[in-house]
């Protein structure tokens, strides 16, 4: 009785943990890799969290009109080993954000591959093993094609 106890409890717990894992989602259920973008703007806010860390910056398009996009990045354990950290995301950071649009391109919504800060120096933003275009830009990618050149912004 007791081992068929303990062995109700172990798989419940293992079933437990495994809810976020089917959480998580692959590259190719939201974003569309033939929709490649690129914003510049100013972080107007962050979200530090798991699974995925969520930078929102505000652009100016062409027409001077301004809209908030949000940027899904890497874990933040993964960000901080890549040397971002949300000291170097602070509010009104300026940046320029490569990435892939969602599917629905009428969602304000992206997956960043690479970060570049005014000062030039950039970093990749996604993350490994997603499904994500293999395009060079992931450090931990072999074999894969040379980048793309980077997609024009929206409403310019």
């Amino acid at each position: 009785m007791r081992t068929t106890r303990s062995l109700l409890i172990a798989g419940a717990l293992v079933l437990g943990a495994a809810g976020p894992l089917l959480a998580h989602h692959a590259f190719g259920a939201e974003f569309d890799p033939n929709a490649p973008i690129r914003l510049q703007g100013k972080v107007v806010k962050l979200e530090w969290v798991n699974p995925h860390a969520w930078i929102h910056i505000e652009i100016t398009k062409k027409d001077g009109t301004k809209e908030v996009w949000m940027v899904e990045g890497g874990t933040p354990n993964t960000l901080l080993r890549r040397g971002l950290t949300r000291e170097s995301l602070t509010y009104g950071t300026e940046l320029i954000v490569d990435g892939y649009q969602t599917k629905d391109h009428s969602l304000k919504r992206a997956n960043g591959r690479d970060v570049t800060f005014t000062d030039g120096r950039k970093m990749f933003l996604g993350s490994s093993g997603t499904g994500a275009p293999r395009d060079g830009r992931d450090p931990n990618e072999r074999g894969a094609p040379p980048a793309a050149a980077p997609a024009k912004p929206p409403g310019r």
